[in-house]
């Protein structure tokens, strides 16, 4: 089934010329969306002792900011849902423990937190660097604690694949026995 775009629209143009329209709410679209998008998905994804370690080093340079709780540190439960092959019907995974915050800053900028696992402090520092994240501070930031987290990282990615690379086994044989 296909939708017909209005005349005139990029989407109609795209639909005359054959290529797929582009989903108007697709976060790789916009850059805002997907730079915050990464950046979260980072301090998500990083151990708590790393972040509370780069978090730390920041504020011995610059003093953190003073902010209030929108939602405080708490820990709650989330069901993962996967799908076989990555396009088959979506099924119950299990359930994972999370840890959610949220906060703003006396300056307005607002920070949200959400990591796997049972660490409120986690939770709060990654709020604190999204918040830190919007403001005027964000390169200084992504330098001392976004662009270290991600380095350690790839190299922790780059281990794991060189470990996995040396028990790969060569199955070629010279002759197969066809004759």
């Amino acid at each position: 089934m296909s939708i017909a775009h209005p005349p005139g629209s990029a989407d109609h143009a795209r639909q005359q010329s054959g290529q797929p329209a582009k989903a108007p709410d697709d976060p790789r679209q916009s850059s805002p969306h997907a730079a915050r998008q990464a950046w979260m998905g980072l301090l998500a994804k990083s151990s708590a002792v790393d972040l509370a370690a780069k978090v730390e080093a920041y504020a011995e340079e610059a003093v953190l900011p003073s902010f209030t709780w929108l939602r405080a540190p708490e820990i709650g439960g989330v069901m993962v849902r996967g799908r076989m092959g990555g396009t088959g019907a979506a099924f119950n995974l299990g359930e994972m423990t999370v840890t959610r915050c949220a906060l703003r800053l006396d300056t307005g900028e607002t920070g949200h937190g959400y990591v796997q696992g049972r660490s409120k402090l986690h939770a709060e520092q990654a709020a604190m660097v999204d918040a830190l994240m919007q403001t005027a501070r964000a390169d200084a930031v992504r330098a001392a604690v976004l662009t270290p987290l991600e380095v350690g990282k790839q190299a922790e990615k780059a281990a794991r694949a060189a470990k996995a690379a040396r028990t790969k086994v060569d199955f070629f044989t010279l002759a197969r026995g066809e004759d």
